[in-house]
């Protein structure tokens, strides 16, 4: 076949394709960005909408995260049919067997499933997956809205450290800017958890004169704010 043929071959087909083929995206929309449960209350709930023109299950998962994979929270419904333009509220239950002393972190999974539509011919579905922060509060814990600040930079056996000693989740940017030569080093996940440290690999030109990093940190809720300062102990 010539290749003025073969192209336009393959652009009939595709056309072909294209007018029998439908992509359609399912869409589940929690209310807010993050889910906050205070130990005090032992619920709370978050309203999710069904924002597709035609029914869906609404499936919702809570999964662990790494290191810290206790069962901490139960949903009901776990399973549900939301019909177009409708609201399911789902409850959070926490199941704790003793009180909590720090923040715990957790994620939170919406997904849409749409039911089959035999009639529609070749429709290719795509289920779209909100994946939501999860924030437990421990009973009588003050609120502290810049919580990045209680974080201690050091350099300690040849690396850069930071750790968390307080009870709180931080959520920052992942690239932590070094003051002394302008490079950068990444964190290896946008959150420190409550009692964490972490040890960043940094060239041996920038630790020697390192004396202070600036990070990008988030508000509970994940909203960027100013660039912080934070000095470097040795």
């Amino acid at each position: 076949m010539k290749p003025s043929l073969l192209h336009t071959f393959s652009g009939t087909l595709l056309t072909a394709l294209l007018s029998i083929a439908h992509v359609h995206a399912a869409g589940m929309i929690p209310e807010t960005s993050v889910v906050i449960l205070n130990e005090a209350d032992g619920e709370t709930s978050i309203n999710v909408k069904n924002s597709d023109s035609r029914p869906a299950l609404l499936y919702s998962q809570i999964l662990p995260i790494e290191g810290d994979d206790e069962n901490l929270i139960v949903l009901t419904p776990p399973v549900t049919r939301v019909d177009p333009g409708e609201t399911q509220a789902i409850r959070f239950l926490l199941q704790t067997t003793e009180p909590l002393k720090v923040q715990r972190l957790r994620r939170v999974v919406f997904e849409g499933i749409p039911p089959k539509d035999k009639t529609a011919g070749m429709q290719v579905n795509m289920n779209v997956r909100q994946n939501l922060p999860v924030i437990i509060n421990p009973k009588g814990l003050a609120k502290d809205n810049e919580p990045w600040r209680r974080l201690k930079w050091s350099v300690h056996n040849g690396k850069l450290q930071v750790a968390n000693p307080d009870a709180y989740v931080v959520r920052l940017d992942q690239a932590i800017a070094l003051k002394s030569s302008k490079a950068t080093v990444q964190l290896p996940r946008p959150y420190l958890l409550p009692g964490e440290v972490i040890s960043l690999d940094v060239p041996a030109a920038s630790l020697d004169t390192l004396s202070e990093v600036t990070l990008s940190p988030a508000t509970v809720y994940g909203y960027a704010v100013d660039q912080y300062t934070a000095p470097v102990s040795r």
